[in-house]
């Protein structure tokens, strides 16, 4: 048995399938599939709306199981149909692959290496940007895209824009995803991402035509703009349900406690660093920007290289059941600023109903207890942790 032989196995074994999009690609897309099909007969091709010779040059390979729609409708659809559509197949894994000869086929033995190791993982195809043939908007996209996929995640992955992955179709069940063409690729990992499925990456071989004779159907000012939409649509939802979501639910656990105490801990931040963060969190936790505070709690805490672990462990002080009580003293708080229109405030179950009338007041009022409390709680941090680093026993 040869090694495509072997190869061709393995795709049984694991209940692998390869998908390939396309649209508009004739001169490519039978390359392709003869590239494909010496490692495997389970190929999916999705034909997204083309109006070439697509339909033909597929019916030419009997074996490829084929998807096809009239209408154009983007990168992102044709994948989500084909996922559906594997997953009827009783497929578990899907390799994704570009019909614009992009991407090698010989590279694919390098994913099922990888998924024999890590079974839970979607695993991309890091390619090398370093080399001249690469276009420049393909440099910044790569770059573009690395960046908000931390932001939102947390995660550094290499290649976040590669097309050449491989997909647990299993893990995806149940997602909702909310686009259809090229920015498709970015959500996907994202929200796999916060649903817990681990990323992973393998290195690819990936090939440039010519400009004069490159094929693509990125539109740079209109999906740059989309995925500028979506990382922005992203982004709110990562600070302002799914971090807050994790830091719970960490801190729930046992191991969550102890990265918290590890972070206080921590003997690569000085003692007023810690206190400063710790500070900061409480001031950010406090000020009037509901909704938005871990967002930029987080934020600011990068760009000043705080400890971002007890950051947003500090902001959390504007918990639920802390709210009401952060409103009445930033009621109290404001009178000093409000002169002959301060407003007396007692604590009643109308204190939410109260800020639309007595805004000013508010507003004055939790600016200055953020800063009175975050003082507080910094100065108290600090003088606590010169004690303990004084006294060994109480750690």
């Amino acid at each position: 048995m040869n090694s495509a032989d072997l190869v061709s196995k393995r795709f049984d074994e694991l209940q692998v399938c390869v998908i390939i999009p396309t649209y508009n690609n004739h001169l490519t897309l039978a390359g392709v599939i003869n590239d494909v099909s010496v490692y495997s007969n389970h190929i999916i091709v999705v034909n997204d709306g083309s109006t070439d010779d697509t339909e033909v040059i597929v019916k030419t390979f009997p074996a490829v199981q084929f998807i096809s729609y009239p209408q154009n409708i983007g990168k992102g659809w044709a994948l989500r149909q084909a996922f559906a559509y594997a997953m009827k197949k009783g497929y578990q894994y899907a390799i994704t692959i570009d019909s614009d000869g992009q991407h090698f086929a010989k590279d694919i033995p390098a994913f099922l290496d990888k998924l024999e190791n890590v079974r839970d993982a979607i695993i991309i195809g890091s390619r090398n940007m370093n080399q001249a043939a690469v276009p420049g908007k393909s440099s910044f996209g790569h770059k573009f895209s690395n960046f908000w996929f931390w932001v939102e995640t947390g995660i550094h992955c290499p290649d976040t824009q590669s097309g050449f992955r491989l997909y647990p179709l299993y893990l995806l069940q149940g997602l909702k995803f909310h686009t259809a063409k090229y920015e498709f690729e970015i959500e996907v990992i994202v929200r796999a991402s916060w649903r817990g499925v681990h990323m992973d990456s393998v290195p690819v071989t990936v090939y440039y035509a010519p400009k004069e004779t490159r094929v693509s159907h990125f539109r740079p000012v209109t999906d740059f703009s989309r995925v500028g939409v979506l990382n922005a649509f992203l982004v709110i939802i990562a600070f302002v349900w799914i971090k807050p979501r994790d830091f719970f639910l960490n801190l729930l656990k046992k191991k969550g406690r102890k990265k918290i105490i590890a972070s206080l801990y921590n003997p690569n931040d000085s003692d007023e660093v810690k206190a400063l963060s710790i500070a900061f969190g409480v001031f950010m936790g406090i000020v009037p920007i509901w909704g938005f505070q871990l967002m930029v709690a987080i934020f600011l805490s990068i760009i000043f290289k705080l400890n971002k672990a007890l950051v947003v462990f500090s902001a959390h002080i504007s918990i639920p059941p802390m709210i009401p009580v952060i409103i009445f003293l930033s009621y109290k708080a404001g009178e000093r600023w409000m002169g002959d229109r301060v407003t007396a405030m007692e604590f009643n179950a109308n204190i939410f109903g109260t800020i639309g009338a007595h805004l000013e007041q508010y507003i004055y009022g939790s600016l200055t207890l953020a800063v009175v409390a975050s003082l507080t709680v910094g100065l108290v941090t600090y003088a606590l942790l010169k004690i303990l680093k004084k006294s060994p026993a109480a750690l």
